[in-house]
């Protein structure tokens, strides 16, 4: 089962630093937010296959745990596992969902942020890269906001299991 408070609570207790149990990137949104959905019990799978599944092991990673883009595919197509639901607005997420952002709106994802609150249907998130801790979700004061920018929205699934 899904553990939405740990999951906040390990954004909360990791979102301005770095925990060295886990590898560190320049560009470490996803990191982050996988660290998160693992703190919160998400179960990897894939290992040792770079390309399937979301895992972390023997020094190495799979893209969908490093990479917003992989990110966003696993999420959406995720049959065991982590297991995730596209919802078609932010007022629905939850503390412990993940938001997926494509800043100039072609199609390549830029960045990931775990939802850590909702109030009154606008999700705050906690994020990496450029550290955040209860962000307005939209991320409209970002430098790298756009007009064209889109959102993906993913509600974890409680029941992620193997």
């Amino acid at each position: 089962m899904y553990n939405r408070e740990a999951a906040v609570r390990y954004a909360h207790n990791w979102w301005n630093s770095h925990n060295p149990a886990f590898p560190s990137f320049a560009v470490d949104c996803t990191n982050f937010v996988s660290q998160c959905l693992f703190a919160g019990g998400a179960p990897m799978r894939g290992y040792p296959d770079r390309e399937k599944g979301w895992w972390l092991g023997d020094g190495t990673w799979s893209f969908s745990w490093s990479v917003a883009h992989s990110l966003r595919w696993y999420l959406e197509g995720s049959k065991s596992g982590l297991k995730a639901t596209r919802k078609s607005s932010p007022e629905t997420l939850l503390p412990g969902d993940v938001i997926i952002y494509d800043f100039g709106g072609e199609g390549r994802m830029d960045h990931a942020a775990i939802v850590v609150s909702n109030r009154k249907g606008v999700p705050l998130v906690n994020a990496h890269t450029s550290n955040s801790r209860n962000r307005h979700w939209s991320y409209t004061t970002s430098s790298a906001y756009t007009s064209g920018i889109r959102y993906y929205f993913f509600h974890i699934n409680e029941n992620t299991s193997l």
